[in-house]
């Protein structure tokens, strides 16, 4: 790094612990601001300040200035206490975070005025941080400016560590849109940098409100010690850092790492050795079906079923032992390809069917057509060098080659995939046949379950393992179509539909009927999921709780089914309009103006109410029909919702689901589910699954850890079991699983650029040892801890 500019230096770090002594009581109030007058700085020069921005833009010199020189120098701290520490004579922040029971704790730097950092270059926001515990943190990191736009990382602080942490504000890297979630660092540097999440990438840097730090649903308390708050600009940036990313087996060609292949006979030498310690058998003391042997025997009816023992919500397997799913998520082929920045004339490419039943990014490789080849083209430069190798069309390679009609986000809308799982696959099994291929796979991925210790797969396994009867399994399916939607205002994967659509209803009927043909009424599958993630809302102001209501209520009621549907429940409630009026503080003409479509922009007691009644009724047409759907063709098997984001549920959405779900469904990427996030499980008292977590580490080559940062596959191991351990304790939870099998591809997955280290095993297929002994340790340890064995 060249430039420095010391936002935060020294002073700053006096300024607040001044104001700590000079008695801001934290302790007593969790979400406080620390301020001081500038009387109370201790001045203090900064060392590094050779080839600094404030010397190239006399900007900086404001901004540093404006740190020290007024109140804007504040923290804001949320269930969390600071003080300071001397440490080599240098003062620091000391932040203690309150997390173990809390479910958000950090802190904020939130100035009375904001930061006016516009005329600056190329520069990112950097500070000095020290964990002096042995847990690594993960921490989110927030820049907001002042609309409310919101430009979101994280990363992880690493256990006993000291390190300097950057992210970068402006730079040609946040102007391109790559397809990778997050992209390999352009700067040349020793900093470390702060990854890529969500939001804007280029917010109004002429009004930064607000930098937030902070951990979310931990299962212990953290410390935090800041230092050196600044603003740098890169002392080297690599112009061609998108450049030959990948090599011929999808690694990483500029980092080394453990297992990284060089050739085809280390592939199959690896291997090898594996296979000869795999296990065909579930462990000792499990049922035929992966239950609690050596537990009490309930019930049985010949299939999976839910059940309260020892005032713990229970799953009970089809020979009525007690069983706990513990399992890995999306086992298939449709997410291991990548985008490699070529296509094909579109008069050779299919448009899919209306009545398709799966979405293409659900459904294998969609290889494009013999016919097709001969007009390929690069529709990506930036994508197409990425690669140092692929195929051509004709070689037994080439059979790994895809094509995906649309993506959600990317470089390009369409295009041609590569999977370097599947070709790494052929390497290993020595074979070119796919069906030989897949066949091996298989056999060798149920081998792995059971001699990790799983009890059952995850939901999105490939539907050629449902007939296998050798491991539990859940099915899955998806209802789309040409069918009427709605909007919650986010609409983050896609509109939610419009349940009270006759064309809805078919389509439910329609996947639950294909659902139920891949089943064949299998005593090994514990049931169904449907649909995946919906943007429901979330809880905060009342627009994103109530979006699907408010943004229905402005539409005409001749268009939308649910508009249709809540001015009938409206006319019922109230006798006439004027009623309705004195109740909202509105003045809609009639009822016919309220069908016709009204923006609802004040939300007294009366509205929210009523809000949240439609939305409730809402969602209870959604369960209702899928459910309905779902019991008419699989009557032996649960219907276990559509499992719920933490940042797309709310309680009305939640209530409706319990009437309907046998399971209660959630992804939760936290790091445990200990916390006061999850009170309303004792409201609902449903059984509960998790259908989605993970953590990832940088050590794996890859350049994105994922939603979850670990510091290494060890740390990997760790997280893995204080997650687990945390979910079998609970009395609501009957399992959770993990996502996903395989590590995403380094270049992103096709439909939505993830790149990240998630998986058990790799892009060359071989297992993080690790993260899989861990496992191995928490899946002896389900039942005997679950049910309190000594009491049997």
């Amino acid at each position: 790094m060249s430039g420095v500019t010391q936002l935060l230096p020294k002073s700053m770090i006096a300024l607040l612990v001044s104001a700590v002594i000079g008695g801001c009581s934290v302790d007593k109030e969790p979400d406080s601001h620390i301020t001081s007058s500038d009387t109370a700085i201790i001045k203090e020069s900064s060392t590094k300040e050779t080839n600094s921005i404030a010397q190239q833009n006399s900007k900086a010199s404001s901004v540093k200035n404006s740190f020290s020189d007024s109140v804007l120098a504040s923290i804001k701290l949320k269930n969390a206490v600071a003080s300071t520490k001397i440490i080599d004579g240098k003062s620091q922040l000391d932040i203690k975070l309150k997390s173990k029971n809390n479910h958000n704790a950090g802190f904020s730097f939130k100035p009375n005025t904001p930061w006016d950092w516009s005329e600056q270059e190329q520069f990112a926001f950097a500070l000095n941080l020290t964990n002096p515990l042995p847990r690594s943190t993960h921490i989110y990191v927030s820049v907001t400016d002042s609309e409310g736009k919101g430009h979101h990382r994280s990363f992880v602080l690493p256990a006993n560590s000291h390190d300097t942490y950057y992210m970068e504000l402006r730079g040609p890297d946040l102007n391109v849109e790559t397809g990778l979630r997050a992209n390999p660092t352009q700067w040349d540097s020793t900093y470390t940098p702060i990854i890529w999440r969500h939001g804007v990438k280029n917010i109004d840097l002429s009004s930064v409100a607000q930098i937030e730090f902070s951990v979310h649903g931990v299962p212990e308390d953290k410390q935090i010690l800041v230092d050196d708050i600044r603003l740098i600009d890169p002392n080297k940036v690599n112009q061609n850092y998108l450049a030959n990313l990948v090599d011929k087996f999808g690694q990483n060609t500029s980092l080394d790492f453990v297992n990284k292949v060089s050739s085809p006979e280390e592939l199959v030498s690896i291997s090898n050795q594996e296979q000869a310690k795999l296990s065909h058998v579930p462990p000792a003391g499990r049922s035929k079906f992966n239950g609690w042997k050596d537990g009490p025997k309930l019930k049985a009816t010949g299939y999976f079923r839910v059940e309260k023992y020892q005032d713990k919500w229970s799953l009970v397997d089809p020979e009525g032992y007690l069983f706990f799913s513990t399992g890995i998520a999306n086992i298939r082929m449709a997410n291991t390809s990548t985008i490699t920045g070529y296509d094909f004339d579109s008069q050779y490419i299919t448009p899919r069917s209306k009545g398709d039943f799966t979405p293409e990014d659900s459904i294998g490789l969609n290889r494009a057509p013999k016919a097709a080849w001969s007009s390929r083209y690069v529709s990506s430069e930036l994508r197409a060098k990425m690669f140092t190798w692929l195929p051509e069309y004709g070689e037994p390679m080439s059979s790994h080659f895809g094509y995906r009609r649309e993506v959600h986000t990317g470089a390009v809308d369409k295009g041609e995939t590569f999977s370097f799982y599947q070709a790494n696959l052929a390497r290993k099994y020595q074979t070119d046949d796919t069906n030989e291929i897949m066949e091996k796979w298989r056999n060798t991925t149920i081998d792995r379950m059971l001699t990790w210790g799983f009890t059952s797969f995850g939901n999105w396994v490939d539907a050629s393992f449902y007939q296998a009867d050798r491991i539990p399994y859940f099915a899955n399916g998806w209802i789309i179509g040409d069918f009427k939607t709605v909007s919650s205002g986010n609409d983050y994967w896609s509109p939610l539909p419009d349940p009270f659509d006759p064309v809805f209803k078919q389509r439910a009927l329609f996947t639950a009927k294909q659902i139920a043909a891949e089943v064949q009424n299998n005593p090994w599958c514990v049931g169904v999921f449907i649909d995946n993630e919906k943007s429901w809302g979330v809880e905060g102001d009342v627009q994103s709780h109530y979006g699907i209501a408010i943004n229905t209520l402005n539409r005409d009621a001749s268009e939308s089914p649910t508009k249709a549907e809540f001015v009938k429940i409206l006319k019922n409630q109230y006798a006439n309009i004027d009623e309705l009026n004195s109740q909202w503080g509105t003045a809609i003409d009639s009822w016919d103006s309220l069908s016709k479509g009204v923006v609802i922009s004040d939300f007294n007691d009366a509205v929210v109410k009523d809000l949240s009644t439609l939305l409730e009724h809402y969602a209870s047409e959604y369960f209702a029909v899928v459910s309905g759907a779902v019991k008419q063709y699989l009557p032996n098997h649960m219907y276990l919702g559509a499992r719920f984001a933490n940042w797309g549920m709310t309680p009305e959405v939640r209530s409706a689901a319990a009437k309907y779900a046998d399971v209660m469904s959630y992804n939760y990427y936290k790091e445990s589910i200990n916390d006061s996030f999850w009170a309303f499980l004792e409201d609902i008292d449903k059984p509960s699954i998790i259908g989605e977590f993970h953590n990832g580490a940088l050590d794996s080559g890859l350049i994105n850890p994922g939603l979850i940062h670990a510091e290494s596959q060890q740390d990997r191991g760790l997280k893995y079991q204080d997650y687990m351990l945390s979910v079998i304790d609970n009395p609501y939870f009957v399992g959770a699983h993990w996502f996903q099998y395989i590590d995403s591809p380094l270049t992103g997955r096709a439909y939505d650029g993830e790149n990240y280290n998630v998986g058990f095993v790799s892009v060359t297929d071989i297992p993080y040892q690790p993260l899989v002994d861990a496992a191995a340790e928490v899946n002896k340890q389900i039942y005997t801890r679950r049910y309190d064995a000594k009491s049997q």
